[in-house]
């Protein structure tokens, strides 16, 4: 059983108290922000509580298996929600207008395990040494001394599964190994998870992974490099940019390199720069120089020019930082 902090204190007053809730995260929804938003709603519903749950983007194909999936709503319905859980956002913006701007939110509460995470909740429940917001999740239903079931287990194991690079990334704590075991034991099957997060490739995926892989950049030192997926490639696939989750995974993997760059095209002069380090590298320092943020060895932000300029501005700013 969790030890009931204050702010965990607090945000099951809330819980208690109240009636309707919204949950939401932020836009592109990795399995991490699903995977914690649906095990929140299957274990407020199981309470009996009004939910529901808003993604301005949609469920990635990967995570439809979840529980609840398919309820998820892309438009905030007009009503009333006494309390809004916010997960895995890191700025507030993230979440979209539809949530910042809305007057019909009693409160927000705000669980995250971003560095740097804005603090704009009624509660706050931060936590970076957490290895995925669903494990801030669990804390909450385990320190009201609740009992994790099947459907929220699952939803559990399958973000921190993700969060974690299936165990492999430094995140891959004792808490994330004692939470992943203690889901296995309610029922959630391993392989299951994993054939739904990896083992069910579409066709377009593929092969927008040769075309990201053609443009493969290595910085001349071998410490960085990059592939990138412009609109030009999903006109010529099919795919969209869903179908790019893990891309960053391949540069990361050569030998030698401390880190990998995801550049991929928003719009005409725009671009998304993911950054993926293997812990010398503080990325979240090298993202925040650029508007973005993250965490120590996973950050990203958004720079506007050509895809040359961006790439040079990147690797150059990582040079820089470097040599500091």
């Amino acid at each position: 059983m969790t030890a009931t902090t204050p702010e965990i204190a607090a945000i099951l007053a809330e819980i208690d108290k109240n009636t309707s809730f919204l949950i939401t995260s932020h836009e592109s929804p990795d399995p991490d922000a699903i995977g914690s938003s649906l095990a929140l709603a299957n274990y407020l519903t199981a309470r009996g509580k009004e939910v529901t749950v808003y993604l301005c983007d949609p469920v990635t194909e990967s995570c439809k298996f979840l529980p609840l999936a398919d309820q998820v709503l892309h438009e905030l319905p007009e009503r009333d929600f006494d309390v809004c859980f916010v997960l895995d956002i890191g700025e507030f913006r993230r979440a979209g207008k539809a949530i910042t701007t809305c007057q019909r939110i009693g409160c927000y509460i705000n669980l995250d395990h971003h560095l740097g995470c804005e603090l704009f909740g009624k509660h706050n429940l931060i936590d970076p040494k957490a290895c995925a917001t669903a494990a801030l999740v669990y804390r909450i239903i385990t320190a009201a001394g609740d009992v994790v079931d099947y459907p929220t287990a699952l939803c559990i194991y399958t973000a921190i599964l993700s969060d974690t690079g299936s165990f492999h990334y430094s995140n891959s704590t004792p808490e994330a190994f004692a939470i992943a075991g203690e889901m296995i034991g309610k029922g959630v099957n391993a392989w299951t998870v994993n054939e739904n997060l990896y083992e069910s490739e579409p066709k377009q995926r593929i092969a927008l992974l040769a075309l990201a892989l053609s443009d493969l950049t290595i910085s001349p030192n071998g410490e960085y490099a990059s592939v990138t997926v412009t609109q030009d490639m999903y006109e010529a696939t099919g795919a969209t940019a869903e179908d790019t989750d893990r891309f960053i995974n391949y540069p990361r993997s050569i030998r030698g390199v401390e880190v990998a760059l995801f550049f991929r095209q928003l719009e005409e002069g725009k671009f998304k720069v993911g950054f993926r380090s293997k812990g010398k590298v503080d990325v979240a320092a090298v993202s925040a120089s650029f508007g973005g943020g993250g965490h120590h060895n996973a950050a990203g932000c958004i720079i506007k020019g050509t895809l040359a300029e961006v790439k040079a501005q990147v690797f150059e700013r990582l040079e820089q930082m470097r040599g500091c």
